[in-house]
């Protein structure tokens, strides 16, 4: 009989209950992003519902386009009992600044992009304006 409690799962498990790849699991680990799991009494990692949360929370966080370090920062903020609200909004404010230039960016490709495809002719010629825009410097 085990000493571990119900609610523990192995990495495979936590990688299908939270739709994570196993290798990224892993690094996180590597990293710290995730705690060392305690181990069972036969060796294996044994997750629980608390890492299936931080797992949760580290993955929408990457869905919306933290960083890695920002990650950290923001599980620093939840790890600490004392946070505040406006600490994890400096984060947030500054990524959100961040996400605003990369959508200019974006939209300034877009122009360039939709520009450069309505000049090319699509014929069978060897004169290409997508070629030749990408060639000019």
């Amino acid at each position: 009989m085990s000493n571990t409690s119900v609610s523990s799962i192995r990495r495979g498990d936590l990688a299908r209950a939270t739709g994570c790849n196993l290798e990224t699991i892993r690094y996180y680990e590597k990293i710290g992003i995730m705690p060392d799991p305690p181990r069972s009494v036969k060796g294996y990692r044994s997750y629980d519902d608390a890492h299936v949360k931080r797992l949760n929370f580290v993955m929408r966080s990457r869905d919306l386009g933290f960083s890695l370090e920002e990650v950290r920062g923001l599980l620093g903020l939840v790890d600490d009992q004392s946070r505040t609200c406006a600490e994890v909004q400096v984060i947030a404010e500054d990524h959100l600044t961040d996400v605003r230039a990369k959508i200019a960016d974006l939209k300034r490709i877009e122009r360039v992009l939709s520009d450069t495809v309505a000049r090319c002719t699509g014929d069978a010629a060897p004169e290409c304006a997508v070629i030749d825009a990408l060639l000019e410097a």
